[in-house]
């Protein structure tokens, strides 16, 4: 098992807290955390980082606005603002890296981020996994996700742990993950300029990539969801789908929004043997 590198990089506008593993590998795997209340790279992508190091160089920064990484002292207006914001810090972040072209895994929010760089810089990427997107116009603002927004009206490591459990299919089988993903998300989620960014984010709704430039994605594309995702519906997946021209579909039963956590071993495989061109 390769070291996890934690470092701190500054670039011409932002300064990004970066989890980095298997430098000495010649092709590159840039992780894409998800969105809600404490999210880190970390977290989201430490069981993958531990198997793909070996054989990849592995990104897994946190996103402007979480984790350690800068927080935007004028927040922006709306989604795209944001999105903007990501595009260009990850740009900086692999020119910063000299690295001019990676593979991309994207989970959740990940994955919009991931089609914007897509269609923004796509010379820059080789093969995508998304993994339980949404953020497509047939996802729907589940219960789950809606409950998960309302966090900080009354914070509390119980209130925090029960929507862990919301992201897993089986949260008894998934407890002592769920609890150590609780505490190391709680500590994160209490900070101030965590929370101003949280609200900022969850206050503006997603912008939907329009079909005719979904269609215009060359690249060849990885989606895989969770058969029992309450968070993001596999019907997202099923949407993009049918308008990404090189895309596949891998749904796993027995699986919410968490593929990487709650089937790790399977998912890590899945993943490296599509970078490596055995699916």
């Amino acid at each position: 098992m390769k070291t996890v590198i934690e470092q701190s990089i500054k670039t011409t506008n932002f300064e990004t807290y970066l989890n980095r593993a298997g430098e000495e590998n010649s092709e590159v795997i840039l992780f894409l955390h998800g969105s809600g209340p404490g999210v880190t790279a970390f977290a989201n992508w430490r069981y993958a980082l531990a198997a793909c190091s070996e054989t990849y160089e592995c990104l897994a920064p946190d996103l402007l606005g979480f984790g350690k990484s800068g927080h935007p002292e004028t927040l922006p207006k709306n989604r795209q603002g944001w999105m903007d914001l990501w595009v260009n810090q990850l740009i900086e972040l692999l020119d910063e890296l000299d690295i001019q072209k990676a593979h991309l895994v994207g989970n959740s929010l990940g994955c919009s981020i991931a089609l914007e760089l897509l269609l923004e810089h796509p010379e820059r990427f080789d093969k995508v996994v998304l993994m339980g997107p949404g953020g497509t116009p047939n996802t729907k603002l589940s219960p789950e996700l809606a409950r998960a927004k309302g966090f900080y009206d009354n914070p509390s490591p119980k209130k925090l742990r029960q929507i862990m459990s919301w992201f897993v299919y089986d949260a008894e089988a998934m407890a002592p993950i769920i609890d150590s993903i609780t505490d190391y998300r709680y500590e994160t989620a209490m900070r101030p300029e965590v929370q101003l960014s949280n609200d900022s984010i969850f206050a503006t709704a997603a912008v939907p990539v329009p079909v005719t430039a979904l269609r215009r994605i060359e690249h060849p594309i990885l989606l895989v969801h969770g058969r029992d995702d309450m968070v993001c519906s596999v019907d997202s997946s099923y949407y993009l789908l049918s308008h990404l021209p090189n895309a596949q579909l891998h749904v796993y039963g027995k699986c919410g929004h968490w593929t990487q956590i709650e089937k790790q071993e399977s998912f890590n495989h899945l993943i490296q043997n599509y970078f490596a061109n055995k699916i």
